[in-house]
């Protein structure tokens, strides 16, 4: 099974199972990690916005315009800024880190 690093806002860092198949969003939420989605995950809001490290950025598939149109919204917006809720786990990203924004 892959993993995801989290960075809480305090700056602690959760390793955390992440099954392939679910959106970093829903494994915040089986981990009780503390990432909003008040939309559930149906790309109406921004409030599961977070900090992709930018090593991998990169391996990301590129944000749709929906996505980059809900960002727009986000509170602390940085260059790696995604949402959650669209970023699906699979293998080639086992051990992705992401981080909390200090707002949301």
């Amino acid at each position: 099974m892959a993993h995801i690093v989290f960075v809480e806002r305090d700056g602690t860092r959760r390793e955390v199972a992440a099954p392939l198949g679910l959106s970093v969003l829903e494994i915040a939420h089986k981990n009780g990690i503390d990432l909003e989605g008040a939309c559930e995950g149906s790309l109406a809001c921004a409030t599961c916005h977070v900090v992709v490290d930018p090593q991998w950025a990169e391996k990301l598939t590129p944000p749709t315009e929906d996505e980059e149109d809900m960002l727009d919204l986000a509170f602390g917006l940085e260059k790696t800024s995604r949402l959650g809720c669209q970023i699906v786990m699979t293998e080639a990203l086992d051990g992705l880190v992401v981080r909390l924004p200090r707002t949301s």
